[in-house]
């Protein structure tokens, strides 16, 4: 594949998947790890807002849901997935069946 081509293959979207279905995820940072992810790189093409209340909202283009929702679970209740609604609903999916391995263990004060 002509270097070109390839270019336009690779890094459109976020992460080491590829494909032409570009779709661009939006995330909002809680003011606590705004300063944080202010600082690192996710893709060459994200765009950081800072909010007026401290949050950060970051756009950043991807292709496939894996890998963007892995990073995003990494930041905890630090992060919220503002859209698409496919990104939100897969990271409330993981969400809700990790909390499944949690709910059953009577620990003490319980979990909400």
């Amino acid at each position: 594949m002509p270097k070109k081509a390839l270019d336009g293959f690779v890094g459109q979207g976020y992460g080491i998947f590829s494909g032409s279905d570009v779709q661009w995820a939006k995330l909002r940072f809680t003011e606590e790890r705004a300063s944080w992810v202010s600082r690192e790189l996710w893709h060459p093409l994200q765009r950081l807002t800072p909010q007026d209340d401290g949050r950060l909202i970051m756009e950043l283009p991807f292709t496939d849901l894996r890998e963007l929702s892995m990073d995003i679970l990494r930041q905890g209740r630090h992060v919220e997935v503002l859209g698409p609604p496919e990104l939100r609903a897969q990271v409330a999916q993981e969400l809700r069946e990790t909390l499944g391995l949690y709910a059953n263990e009577g620990v003490s004060g319980g979990i909400c």
